[in-house]
C-alpha cells in the first residue's frame, strides 16, 4: 500500500482501526566518555528507548514491516550521576529512504541534537503523554518520532507529513513547561524548536515540496530515466534556493545540502547537461560555501 493511501486513511479515518509499528529505529547509547559507573543502566536504557520507539504506534496509520521507516538515534552521555539519575548528552540522528527499484538508502534528514538531556531511572517504564507532559526523556523520543514519520510522508506525497508534523509542533509547545534546554524559541538556530518552526513555516514550503520532488520524482525515477530523474533532483534544489531567499536564517537548506553532498555530486559528475551543472554548482556554493570543493566535483 502506498503512502499516499496511508495519509488518506490517517486523515479520514477511513480504517481507524488498523494500526502498526511505523518505525524501525535503531538505537545506541555510547557512554565511554562516563567513568567508573556500572554499565548496567546504559544497556537497559538502550533496550527501553528501543521498546519504546519500535513497539508504538504513532499514528492511525497502516505500515506493512517491509514498509517501516529505518532511522537511527545514536545518543552519547557525556555526563551521568547516578544519584540524580540525570543524563547530559547529544544525538546523532538520521532518517534514511529506500529508493525505487534499487538497493539503495538514501538519507532524507540528518542532525546532531547537542542538548540531549533527560533524567532516567533505571526499569522506569518510558511512559508519553502529549497533553500532559512532564518527562524531558519520552518528549525528546516522541518529537523524534513524529518528526521522522512526516518527513518520510512528505517524501512520498506533497506536504503529506503535514498531520504528523501538527504533532511535533505540539510537542514543542507543551514541552515549554519543561524547561529544559533545546526547546525554547531563539534559543539555538538548530534546536528542536528551530528545526519544526522553520519547517512547518509557510514561507518554507518550498523546502518540504524540495524533499518530495527530489526523492520521489527525482530519485525513484533514476532507475527507470536517469534523465527525467536528474531534470526533477535539479528543480529540486532551485526549490532548495526559493526556501533559503524566503527565509535567510533558516538552517534547514545549509543542512540539506551537509548531508545530501555527496549524493547530489554523484547525480551530475559525469551526467547531465552543461546548463543542469551550472545551475546546480552556483546554487549550492552560494548556499553553502564551505563545501565548494565537492560542489566543483559536479562539473566534471
Amino acid at each position: 500500500m502506498h503512502r499516499t493511501i496511508l495519509l488518506f486513511i490517517l486523515l479520514f479515518g477511513l480504517m481507524p482501526s488498523l494500526r502498526s509499528q511505523e518505525l524501525n529505529c535503531k538505537v545506541k547509547i555510547i557512554h565511554t566518555q562516563v567513568q567508573g559507573t556500572n554499565t548496567s543502566v546504559f544497556e537497559t536504557l538502550e533496550n527501553a528507548i528501543n521498546e519504546f520507539m519500535n513497539t508504538r504506534s504513532w499514528t492511525e496509520l497502516q505500515f506493512k514491516e517491509e514498509e517501516r521507516i529505518d532511522c537511527t538515534m545514536n545518543i552519547t552521555v557525556k555526563q551521568y550521576k547516578q544519584e540524580e539519575n540525570s543524563f547530559i548528552g547529544e544525538c546523532l540522528f538520521q532518517l534514511n529512504r529506500p529508493v525505487y527499484n534499487s538497493n539503495y538508502n538514501t538519507v532524507v534528514f540528518s542532525m546532531r541534537d547537542n542538548s540531549f538531556n533527560f533524567n532516567y531511572q533505571e526499569y522506569t517504564p518510558l511512559e508519553f503523554n502529549l497533553t500532559n507532559m512532564n518527562d524531558n526523556l519520552t518528549a525528546l523520543l516522541a518529537y523524534y518520532a513524529y518528526l521522522f514519520i512526516g518527513m518520510d510522508l512528505d517524501t512520498f506525497s506533497p506536504l503529506g507529513g503535514t498531520e504528523v508534523l501538527k504533532v511535533v509542533e505540539q510537542i514543542v509547545n507543551n514541552a515549554q513547561t519543561i524547561g529544559d534546554a533545546g526547546w525554547k524559541a531563539f534559543g539555538d538556530s538548530r534546536n528542536r524548536h528551530a528545526i519544526i518552526n522553520d519547517y512547518m513555516e509557510s514561507s518554507m514550503e518550498p523546502f518540504r515540496q524540495l524533499l518530495y520532488r527530489y526523492h520521489r520524482l527525482g530519485l525513484d525515477e533514476m532507475s527507470n530515466n536517469s534523465d527525467r530523474g536528474r531534470t526533477a533532483i535539479t528543480e529540486s534544489i532551485e526549490l532548495l534556493q526559493e526556501a533559503h531567499s524566503n527565509k535567510t536564517l533558516s538552517e534547514l537548506p545549509a543542512i540539506f545540502s551537509d548531508y545530501k553532498r555527496d549524493e547530489i555530486v554523484n547525480v551530475y559528475k559525469g551526467h547531465g547537461t552543461a546548463n543542469e551543472k551550472e545551475k546546480v554548482h552556483d546554487i549550492l556554493s552560494n548556499l553553502n560555501a564551505s563545501q565548494n570543493t565537492h560542489w566543483d566535483n559536479i562539473m566534471k
